[in-house]
């Protein structure tokens, strides 16, 4: 039998090494994450890990919705004063956005800082329409403008990153992506890096925890779905070198950021003995991998996490936060070029004091008329507050239920201000919390049958076998 334990030897020796072979060449789902690093000027690749797995983008998406539409402003054939109206189709896209009613008009300049700030997805449809005329044509573009750039694993068919299972990206593309924005528009793309923006009486933070707390953090976006897990495109200059890191799959917002900032941390630390490395070459030249995406879905929204989880209920800072850390505070504030804290401490500091950017919707405003135009907002969300606050223990009635489900008033802004003049809300009923303000795209309590069956305003969207709820930060 002492002949056989050689030949069994190197026969496990082989089983483990085709095994090893195996889980190099595919992510484990488990614990799927996509990870990448490059010179923003020479596209060099610093670190890779799975970046050429294909991914599910969601609302990094948004990142060519801003570079399509920025270019054909580029190109002249639209301004950022243009207007552009928000169609039923916007209004019915799932949280998060901003919750305007169809007819509404949005200037492209206000458009693209809500969707970039806020992740809006009914303006990323606003400016889908507006550029191409529908969502399919639009998202024509979208793939034009990828093949051109070299972005050879991706496809899109929406404009905002909600699950659809034919829109894929990998972190190569991305960085290619993120590299185009800055080399061909680097006269907008102050759109990557905004930290907060105003509507009315309402700051809204940049998900993107890098932007104001970690040293040198310029741009660029965010993005979740069940499928994808939590995913950032981050950017950062130090010493006049600028470097782009991609984080997809990661566990939650905190943990993207944390990652993200750790990447960037070590690329510019070995930027100085970089020649002691070997070289990964250039970012285009990453070989893609031929597979299906991770779907991380279970891992992200199932089990205990009943409810998909999203970056506007996680990491979404609130102005007044409660982010106690003022050592960080002071050396963000103090300028200084070398961090001395870890990324983990940066990045739980408060967000860097800075003035937040009003939008609103209607024509460009300056100057007092600016003024007073987020003084009306500021005025009438207070006034809806008011009224809604003076009802919360009354049950709506259920056909002003139906007429708000038509116009797509599910966002969690939307049913913060949306109001009814048509019919009063029925006494001694005590409502439950909606699903708006829960941040969930259902409906948990069951109205009343209504009179009539109301028709849904818009068609539904083609159901993804990803799962998502539609969740999209």
């Amino acid at each position: 039998m002492n002949f056989l334990r050689p030949l069994l030897y190197r026969s496990s020796l082989s089983s483990l090494i085709f095994l090893a072979a195996f889980a190099a060449a595919s992510p484990r789902v488990a614990q799927a994450e996509a990870l990448l690093v490059v010179e923003a000027d020479s596209g060099k690749v610093l670190q890779a890990e799975n970046a050429t797995y294909p991914w599910y983008p969601a609302s990094v998406t948004k990142l060519m919705t801003a570079y399509v539409t920025l270019r054909t402003v580029k190109e002249g054939r639209i301004t950022l004063d243009t207007l552009f109206t928000v169609s039923p189709v916007a209004a019915s896209q799932s949280p998060s956005k901003m919750g305007f009613r169809p007819g509404t008009q949005v200037t492209v300049d206000n458009a693209l800082k809500m969707m970039l700030v806020k992740s809006a997805n009914d303006m990323a449809v606003v400016l889908a329409e507006g550029v191409g005329g529908s969502i399919d044509g639009f998202s024509a573009l979208m793939n034009q403008n990828a093949q051109r750039l070299g972005m050879t694993q991706t496809s899109y068919v929406n404009p905002n990153g909600l699950p659809d299972d034919r829109q894929i990206t990998s972190a190569r593309d991305l960085a290619i992506l993120a590299r185009a924005i800055i080399h061909d528009l680097p006269e907008y793309e102050y759109f990557v890096h905004i930290p907060s923006i105003r509507y009315g009486r309402r700051v809204i933070q940049n998900f993107n925890k890098l932007i104001g707390r970690y040293p040198g953090a310029d741009g660029f976006k965010t993005g979740f779905i069940c499928a994808s897990g939590y995913n950032l495109v981050a950017s950062a200059t130090r010493d006049g070198k600028r470097l782009i890191a991609v984080v997809l799959g990661s566990s939650s917002g905190k943990a993207r950021a944390v990652k993200a900032a750790q990447l960037l941390e070590r690329g510019f630390a070995n930027n100085s003995v970089s020649w002691l490395r070997p070289s990964l070459g250039a970012v285009e030249n990453l070989v893609p991998v031929d597979a299906s995406p991770p779907n991380l879905r279970d891992e992200m929204c199932g089990g205990k996490r009943h409810k998909p989880a999203s970056d506007e209920d996680e990491d979404n800072l609130a102005s007044g936060g409660s982010n106690n850390s003022g050592p960080a505070l002071a050396f963000f504030s103090a300028g200084l070029q070398a961090p001395t804290l870890k990324p983990s401490e940066m990045l739980a500091a408060a967000q860097a004091p800075s003035e937040p950017i009003p939008v609103y919707a209607g024509p460009t405003r300056t100057g007092a008329a600016l003024i007073a135009a987020v003084a009306a907002d500021a005025e009438e969300q207070t006034r809806h507050h008011g009224k809604k606050s003076k009802i919360t223990l009354k049950k709506p009635d259920a056909s002003v239920e139906a007429k708000a489900a038509d116009k797509g008033a599910d966002s969690r802004d939307a049913g913060k201000e949306a109001k009814s003049t048509t019919s009063k809300p029925t006494k001694h009923a005590a409502a439950k919390p909606d699903a708006a303000a829960k941040g969930s795209d259902k409906v948990d309590n069951k109205p009343a049958k209504p009179k009539a069956t109301a028709k849904p305003a818009v068609k539904p969207a083609p159901k993804s076998t990803t799962g998502d709820a539609g969740a999209s930060d």
